[in-house]
Order: structure tokens, then C-alpha cells, then sequence
């Protein structure tokens, strides 16, 4: 993804001595930050919006408010968390997309940013030419769990249920198309596999048919069914990383079939055209925030292991996985909506 590099003006000494007061997102954390003297004259310039293309509410929306909480701090600026929802995060992406390349709007992606280039006929941005990467900022556990009673203990054993039993068994997920879909669809083709899929509107329904005993699997994040493992109303299998969630000793897929790996990533992202020095910042500062031993604590809480990576890091790992996926669809016979 290339990028302009446009002249822009340092901003006045009362812009440097506002404080933003933002939304006041979780105020009160009590997390360490870095000092708002240490901001640069040239950026920012005013409020920065932050474009969150989930509902609010679960593990994404949560790190994203903390770590604006803790941009807004050092950058003595609000950052006002705007949610646009919907089109599987296309209609977030494409308001970055089209938003002036000054920095001042920033987006969060997961996976599905990824993966829409191949799943959807059109989408209204270039992912490539419209959208410059800042950082992945976290990869999200994602888990297989099976019903209590389910007659296998472990990946090796569902594998030879599985292939003794062909077409007999059924997995549920979110929905078609999502990370989760496409990661048993990967695991399906590598473990030479015959499971139906049962795509739900969501997690909490394909939870209720697991529990109910009228599907087998489920895939879903990590975090999402950890309650109902720990309650002993599912049966952890593996999950999906390539290595264990973070304070947790529950074995991975990589472990059975050694070089799989699924992680449902999180990020940043800006309009295509925003100047490198005001990316790097962008950068550099959550790169700060999500070093800090607390904010690293807190995001391993909703699931998740840090990443921040440099934005070159980011592209590049966003294009390997728009070809990985499509592969995946493309061998899976999953039409594009």
C-alpha cells in the first residue's frame, strides 16, 4: 500500500495545550501512560475518530475504548469511538477508506477485512489501493468445542470419529463467511474431514444448539466459550492459535497437525494517501500503549495476544492472508455474496 507524503503545518501552542475529553472512555482504568509532553507538534491536530465497525460491546470494542482511552491521554486530544456496523465491517472500512487522509480517522478491522475481497462480489474500496495498514494490534483465540457427552476427548480422537463417520457430524458458527467458518473449513481440508456446517446469526444461537444436543461443534472465539467450558457445559477440543491462549494450558490444533494456525486478527487501519510520518506516530504511540504491562494483562483478559506490529508488517500480513483465504473459499466452494 503506498502513501503520500503531503506537507502539513505544526498547530498552534493553545492547539498543543488542549486536552481532549473524548467520551471519557473508561475512565478511571488506572493505566499506565505515556507522558501527553512527549506528543510531536505536527500530529494530532484536533480530535481523532476512531471507527469501531462492531456493535459495541465484547472483546474488540473493549480494547479498542482502552486503547483510545490511553491515545486520548498521551495525545492531549479527544478520540471519539464511532461504531458503524454492519456488511461484515465493509461499511467501516469503506468510511476510512473515504475519509480525508489527515490521520484524524482511524478504523479497527478484523479478520473479515481479510477475507471480504473474496467473499463478497463488490465491495464499495479497494482493499489494497484505498486503505493504508497502521498496525495489527492483537491476535483473537479462536477454540473447538464439543457437547459434554460427545464420544471424543481430544483433536486426534474427533479426527478418527470424524472419518469413521463421514458427513455425520455438524459444527455450528456465527455465520457463513466468518473467520471461524473459514478456519473449520481449513481444519476440514487438512485433517481430511467430511462435517457439515450450521451457520448461525451469532454466537449465543449456535451455543444454544450445541448445549441442546442437536449439533456437535462449535468454533468460535476463545473467550465466548470459555464460560460455558469452565461450567462444564462444552468440552474444550483445541484451539486454534499456534501456540496456547495466553494463561491457559488447553491444547492447540498445531499440536495434532503441526503447522495449522487460525487466529482471528485485530487492527488498524487509515485512509490510503496518509502521510508515513502521521502513520509511524499512529503506530508507534499504540505500539506504546500495548506494551505496557497493564494494557498487555487487559487484552489477554478479552482473549487475545498482543502483536503491534510496524505498518509494513501489517500490510503484508493482510495481503498473505486475503491470498490464504481465498484458497480456502475457493477450495470450500463458498460462493461470494
Amino acid at each position: 500500500m503506498t502513501r503520500q507524503n503531503p506537507h502539513f503545518s505544526p498547530p498552534s501552542p493553545r492547539r498543543r495545550e488542549l486536552l481532549g475529553t473524548g467520551l471519557g472512555l473508561l475512565a478511571g482504568a488506572g493505566l499506565p501512560g505515556f507522558a501527553r509532553a512527549a506528543a510531536p507538534a505536527a500530529f494530532p491536530k484536533g480530535p481523532v475518530k476512531l471507527i469501531v465497525p462492531f456493535a459495541p460491546g465484547g472483546p474488540t470494542d473493549t480494547v479498542g475504548r482502552l486503547i483510545a482511552m490511553k491515545l486520548q491521554e498521551g495525545w492531549g486530544q479527544p478520540v471519539i469511538v464511532d461504531y458503524k456496523p454492519g456488511a461484515g465491517t465493509a461499511i467501516g472500512a469503506d468510511f476510512v477508506a473515504k475519509a480525508p487522509p489527515d490521520g484524524l480517522t482511524i478504523g479497527m478491522v478484523n479478520s473479515s477485512f481479510a477475507v471480504n475481497p473474496s467473499l463478497r462480489k463488490t465491495l464499495p474500496y479497494d482493499t489494497i489501493k484505498d486503505i493504508a495498514g497502521i498496525t495489527q494490534i492483537a491476535n483473537l483465540q479462536l477454540a473447538i468445542v464439543a457437547r459434554p457427552d460427545a464420544p471424543f476427548n481430544t483433536l486426534a480422537e474427533l479426527i478418527a470419529y470424524a472419518k469413521k463417520n463421514p458427513g455425520k457430524l455438524t459444527y455450528g458458527t456465527p455465520g457463513a463467511g466468518s473467520t471461524t467458518h473459514l478456519g473449520a473449513e481449513l481444519l476440514k481440508r487438512e485433517a481430511g474431514l467430511d462435517m457439515l456446517h450450521a451457520p448461525f446469526k451469532g454466537s449465543s444461537p449456535a451455543h444454544t444448539e450445541l448445549m441442546g444436543g442437536r449439533i456437535d461443534l462449535v468454533v468460535d472465539p476463545f473467550l465466548s466459550v470459555l464460560p460455558f467450558v469452565k461450567a462444564g457445559r462444552m468440552k474444550l477440543i483445541a484451539t486454534l492459535g499456534d501456540k496456547p491462549v495466553p494463561g491457559f494450558s488447553y491444547p492447540t490444533v498445531a499440536q495434532t497437525l503441526p503447522g495449522f494456525h487460525v487466529n482471528a486478527l485485530l487492527g488498524f487501519i487509515a485512509p490510503h494517501g496518509t502521510p508515513p510520518a502521521v502513520i509511524e506516530k499512529i503506530q508507534s504511540d499504540t505500539r506504546r500503549v500495548l506494551l505496557d504491562p497493564e494494557m498487555r494483562k487487559r487484552v489477554e483478559e478479552q482473549g487475545m495476544e498482543v502483536v503491534a506490529s510496524t505498518p509494513a508488517q501489517f500490510d503484508a500480513f493482510v495481503q498473505s492472508e486475503m491470498k490464504r483465504w481465498a484458497r480456502v473459499i475457493a477450495d470450500a466452494g463458498i460462493q461470494p455474496e
